[in-house]
């Protein structure tokens, strides 16, 4: 019916859908994982570069200090030439030597002092005992450099001193550094530069991957919405042995389950529908008889002793409410098998409320007062919207309290007819509000008789449904109940 359709959902976008995370999650993984690698492997080989630079070069300045022929008193002329010696033997380049001896300062340069010479190295080498000497890694003005100091020591071959005993005389070697760091920095651009085509090619099975674990769920959310709509048969093919594949098949065994549940379930409905029907229409023949002889009981009730003539009455009012019980269930019958057609067409809106009313001798002000606009022209079909009018005054003459208000209007804002039937009476209390539709529904239980069938608000309600509009019930501010029924011009 046009009333219960269901405008489809958008789907809101996702910036960041389980695609998205899958794939930046296995990135970062790969990312995490080259860049782990890459730094162990930069430290590696930097301690390895920087080490074995520094044990050539310190071997190689012990071997050329061994060498160096100490005599005393030091001549700085002669101390000098012996350190361009050193320096010209410098391994794995060429080095800058310097002496100290004393407040005595030589050097292979032209400078006889070095700035990179830090005082903790010049402590180290002057300390008491120290034969052996010491280095450092140290940087100036971002250059990086190794520096080593070695004490001399006297040779034993002359002089009157004894071999190994220090002379004093501590020489110094600077070795530029630079073309270590540069080969490590090679190694850092590479490293970096093999990153970005290594996590593009990482892609890939991320890609993959993520596709594999995707199409199921897919698949999964496409059966859910398939199934959402009515197709029940909807399955899911479900292969492999993973988490996935078992919901899958969890997915099919459940859908299976549910689909024998509402096919039972709608052969019910249908047995009871056609049940309803058919008891209704074997009803109308022998009801149409029984009408029949009411009518001419009640006609001849005058004539009979008061307790007959009171058991008459009674006979023939209950045939009438069975009579209009068997049409209502008819009725509903009908909406209820999708059977009940709209004959539309285009009525004076007024006009048809007012043909209503004087249809079933609504017209005493006292119990009923309008408010009609003429000129509303509308495409309704004439007799479901009497029942709606019929059925909703009615129900407020019953229930509520005269005089009933029936008001028809159009809103212009959103293109509806609108009828409104109000009542003076204690209003719908709001335990009941939600359930005044429901069929047979009883808002007092110890009431078990009405005048009515029970069926008229629910018939009410599938006739405006019908004509793709609402209806709704509600209490009035100053008391009373209100129903309003719009319906698309």
């Amino acid at each position: 019916m046009p009333g219960d359709q269901q405008p489809p959902r958008r789907r809101r976008p996702r910036a960041f859908g389980l695609r998205t995370r899958l794939v930046l999650a296995f990135l970062l993984v790969a990312a995490v994982g080259c860049g782990t690698t890459a730094a162990l492997t930069y430290r590696a080989a930097r301690n390895a570069i920087l080490e074995q630079t520094q044990d050539t070069a310190v071997t190689a300045f012990r071997q050329q200090v061994e060498t160096l022929n100490t005599t005393m008193p030091i001549h700085p002329e002669g101390l000098r030439d012996e350190l361009l010696r050193i320096a010209r033997q410098g391994k794995p380049r060429p080095w800058r030597v310097y002496a100290e001896y004393g407040t005595l300062r030589v050097s292979s340069t032209d400078r006889p002092e070095s700035t990179v010479l830090t005082p903790e190295l010049r402590s180290r080498a002057h300390a008491l005992g120290t034969t052996h000497g010491s280095f450092q890694r140290v940087v100036r003005n971002g250059t990086p450099y190794l520096t080593i100091a070695v004490p001399a020591v006297f040779s034993g071959r002359g002089g009157g001193y004894p071999a190994g005993r220090p002379t004093g005389l501590v020489v110094y070697a600077v070795m530029d550094l630079g073309e270590e760091e540069a080969n490590i920095e090679a190694m850092v651009v590479a490293a970096r530069d093999g990153a970005l085509p290594a996590l593009l090619v990482a892609l890939i099975p991320a890609l993959v991957a993520a596709r594999s674990v995707l199409r199921p769920v897919r698949e999964l959310r496409l059966a859910a919405h398939s199934m959402g709509r009515g197709r029940l048969d909807t399955r899911i093919h479900a292969k492999g042995s993973d988490e996935l594949s078992d919901l899958a098949r969890t997915f099919n065994e459940s859908a299976a389950e549910l689909e024998r549940s509402v096919a039972e379930l709608r052969r019910a409905e249908a047995r009871a529908r056609r049940f309803a029907s058919d008891v209704s229409h074997e009803l109308r023949t022998p009801l149409a008889g029984m009408l029949a002889v009411t009518e001419v009981l009640d006609e001849d009730a005058g004539a009979l002793d008061s307790d007959t003539a009171r058991a008459v009455r009674l006979i023939s009012a209950e045939t009438g409410k069975l009579a209009v019980l068997v049409e209502d269930l008819m009725e509903i019958s009908r909406f209820d098998a999708r059977a009940a057609e709209l004959h539309t067409d285009e009525v004076d809106a007024a006009e048809t409320v007012r043909k209503t009313l004087i249809r079933r001798h609504w017209t005493d002000p006292a119990e009923v007062v309008t408010d009609l606009t003429d000129g509303i022209r509308a495409r309704l079909d004439p007799r479901r919207f009497d029942v709606v009018v019929a059925n909703l005054v009615g129900n407020a003459l019953r229930h509520g309290g005269p005089p009933v208000t029936v008001r028809v209007y159009e809103d212009g804002a959103r293109a509806e007819l609108v009828t409104e039937v109000a009542d003076r009476g204690p209003g719908i209390p709001d335990d009941v509000l939600p359930h005044v539709f429901d069929r047979f529904y009883k808002g007092d239980p110890a009431r078990t008789r009405s005048a009515g069938s029970g069926l008229g608000l629910a018939i009410t309600l599938e006739n405006v449904r019908l004509h793709g509009g609402t209806v709704v019930a509600a209490n009035r501010p100053d008391g009373g109940a209100v129903f309003t029924v719009r319906i698309p011009l």
